[in-house]
């Protein structure tokens, strides 16, 4: 299932890692732990691009009276499959005897690690610790994370500067990472939001809506009436993030 290796750092400097673990989290797996006030990324999508690496906040907290180590919150799917690249996870921040609330990190870096396309959409969320000794719990938390590729927008509007009124052509393209390829491939069919800022207004209006060509190329024609900046803006899906271009600025005479 592809390269999954687990890192916990404690902020204290202690490090172990664990290779394809993979408890099933199908409720308590010993007992004994409790996990709430379980976030991920602040309930937001976590969209990874080709090269740089995206670090995800997390925080829980924990309660039981064993004795422990390397708690955290992970992603998975059925099947035993899990999503991450390292987890780094805090020192208990005691909350009372036997309660602690950790703030965790998971680390995501598709440059590294080998990453599936597949593995964009829909995962569940688990916390898992381990007891000294021997044993420990693994608990569903029933929070859903999607994990998106990320989307690229260009454009380009001319001719500039236009006659007022007169027809300009804005084009583009949209793309998304290929985390196979480690490389931006077109992403066509998508519909895609043209929009416009006035010169001096704080924010964009669309315009229109287009569909990309299946090479992912964008084009349309629009009256330019005031000076202002044109750009692309796409709205994502369950697997792919949402993008905009950066602003193409035309002068109309």
């Amino acid at each position: 299932m592809g390269k999954r290796f687990w890192r916990v750092v404690m902020a204290g400097g202690a490090a172990a890692v664990f290779t394809a673990v993979a408890a099933a989290p199908a409720g308590a797996a010993e007992g004994g732990v409790s996990f709430t006030r379980v976030q991920v990324n602040d309930g937001k999508p976590i969209v990874i691009g080709v090269s740089n690496e995206v670090a995800v906040p997390a925080s829980f907290r924990m309660a039981t009276t064993r004795a422990w180590e390397y708690p955290a919150v992970y992603l998975y799917r059925s099947g035993g499959d899990e999503l991450w690249h390292a987890i780094e996870t805090s020192d208990c921040i005691k909350v009372s005897s036997g309660v602690c609330d950790f703030n965790e990190t998971m680390y995501f870096d598709p440059s590294e690690w080998d990453m599936r396309n597949s593995e964009a959409g829909a995962w569940k969320v688990a916390a898992r610790v381990f007891f000294k000794g021997d044993g420990g719990d693994t608990d569903d938390e029933g929070l859903t994370v999607h994990v998106k590729r990320n989307s690229r927008l260009t454009v380009n509007a001319s001719p500039e500067p236009v006659a007022k009124d007169k027809t300009i052509t804005v084009t583009g393209k949209v793309t998304r990472a290929n985390w196979e390829t480690r490389k931006y491939a077109s992403y066509g069919g998508r519909l895609v939001s043209l929009q416009f800022k006035p010169s001096g207004a704080a924010s964009y209006t669309t315009v229109k809506k287009v569909y990309a060509s299946s090479s992912g190329g964008l084009s349309t024609t629009v009256k330019a009436s005031k000076t202002g900046t044109w750009r692309w803006a796409y709205f994502g899906n369950t697997t792919t993030g949402p993008s905009t271009s950066p602003g193409d600025n035309v002068v109309v005479n």
